[in-house]
C-alpha cells in the first residue's frame, strides 16, 4: 500500500452504530467492489458438495451477523488491519443450489474477475468444496502452497462416484495443478477413516499430515515453523475448516470430530500465518442450523479476524504489542 486506507474501509463504529443495527456485513465493513479494496470478503452460500448433513449454505448470512462481534484491532499485537490495507464486503459468489456443475463455474469465475481486479480474497463458505473453483479462480503461472486446517485430508478420489464434493477438493486442485504437493501441509486431522489406505495418495503425492495427536505432542509454534518452511517465500493459499475445532466448541459442521483444536489453539496457529506469503484464504463448513446458538458462527467470525490479520502483516514481529 502506497497510501492509508480511507475511513471508507474502515467497520462502523459501535460507539455510533449499535452493533445490532446497520446492514449485515462481514465485519461491519461496507459493501464494495473487488476493484476498491486489498482484501475481498466473499461468501459462497454453496453446500452442494456435502455428503452428510448439510447446512453451510447458510455459513456466509450467519458468519455476517455474528461478525457484528468483531473489534478493530487486535488485543494481543495492537494491530488494526483495517489502518493497513482496504477491506471490503463483496457480497457472494452466485450459485446454483440445483446444479452442483454450473455453481462450481459460476463460482470460479466470479473469484477470476477478483483475482483480475487485484484483491485477495478472504471467503466463507459454504462447504469444502468451494476451495477447488477459488483455486481455479485464482490460476497462475505457478502453483500455489496450501495450510490447510482441518480434521480430514479432503484428498479422496470420489464418493458414492461423484469425483466432485467437500472430500474431494485437494486432490482434484493438485491433478490439475492448481497446488503444489511437495508445499502442501494439513494439519489436525485425526478421527476413524473409512479404509487403511485413505492416506496413500496423499502422501505418495509429498503431503505432509499432521495428525492431531503429533500436534499435541509438538505444540503449534513447532508445527507452524514446519508449514512456513514448507511452503517457503512462494504465495501460499490457506485453508480453515470449522471441524478442525473441537466440536465442544463449534458443534455447527456437517462432519463433527472429537478430539479437535480448542479455539485458543486454533487461534495461536492462525497467528503464525503472519510470516506467510496468503495469497488467498477460506473459512468453510460453518452451518448454522446444525448450532442455533451462533457460537460456532461466532468462532467463525472471530477465526476470520485472526486471519485477516494475518493477511495484513506478513511479519509478525514488525508489530509493536500494546503497551501493558
Amino acid at each position: 500500500m502506497t497510501e492509508a486506507p480511507s475511513h471508507r474501509f474502515h467497520p462502523l463504529d459501535s460507539g455510533i452504530v449499535p452493533r445490532f443495527a446497520g446492514p449485515a456485513t462481514f465485519m461491519r465493513l461496507p459493501v464494495a467492489d473487488p476493484g476498491e479494496v486489498d482484501i475481498a470478503l466473499v461468501g459462497v452460500p454453496f453446500d452442494g458438495g456435502t455428503t452428510n448433513r448439510t447446512g453451510a449454505r447458510h455459513g456466509p448470512r450467519e458468519v455476517r451477523n455474528q461478525s457484528s462481534l468483531v473489534r478493530r484491532v487486535h488485543h494481543l499485537t495492537g494491530l488494526s488491519p483495517f489502518d493497513i490495507l482496504r477491506v471490503g464486503d463483496c457480497g457472494d459468489a452466485p450459485v446454483n443450489p440445483l446444479d452442483a456443475a454450473e455453481s462450481l463455474a459460476l463460482i470460479e469465475n466470479y473469484f477470476r474477475q477478483i483475482h483480475a481486479a487485484g484483491a485477495r480474497p478472504l471467503t466463507v463458505g459454504g462447504d469444502h468444496l468451494i476451495t477447488l473453483p477459488i483455486l481455479r479462480g485464482l490460476r497462475s503461472t505457478a502453483p500455489l502452497g496450501l495450510i490447510h486446517f482441518d480434521a480430514h485430508s479432503d484428498t479422496y478420489d470420489s464418493f458414492f462416484g461423484n469425483r466432485y464434493n467437500h472430500g474431494t477438493p485437494f486432490r482434484r486442485a493438485v491433478e490439475e495443478g492448481l497446488l503444489d504437493p511437495k508445499r502442501m501441509i494439513q494439519i489436525g486431522i485425526r478421527g476413524a477413516i473409512s479404509d487403511a489406505a485413505n492416506y496413500d495418495w496423499a502422501r505418495a503425492a509429498g503431503i505432509r499430515i499432521v495428525f492431531m495427536e503429533e500436534f499435541i505432542s509438538r505444540g503449534p509454534a513447532d508445527v507452524m515453523a514446519e508449514a512456513g518452511a514448507i511452503v517457503g517465500d512462494r504465495p501460499t493459499y490457506v485453508s480453515f475448516d470449522i471441524d478442525g475445532i473441537d466440536p465442544s466448541m463449534a458443534p455447527g459442521t456437517g462432519t463433527p470430530e472429537i478430539g479437535g483444536f480448542t479455539t485458543r489453539e486454533a487461534q495461536a496457529l492462525i497467528r503464525l500465518l503472519g510470516g506467510v506469503n496468503i495469497a488467498g484464504a477460506d473459512l468453510v463448513e460453518v452451518s448454522p442450523p446444525l448450532d442455533p446458538s451462533g457460537l460456532t458462527a461466532l468462532t467463525g467470525a472471530t477465526m476470520l479476524f485472526e486471519i485477516l490479520c494475518a493477511m495484513a502483516a506478513r511479519d509478525p514481529s514488525d508489530i509493536d504489542p500494546p503497551p501493558r
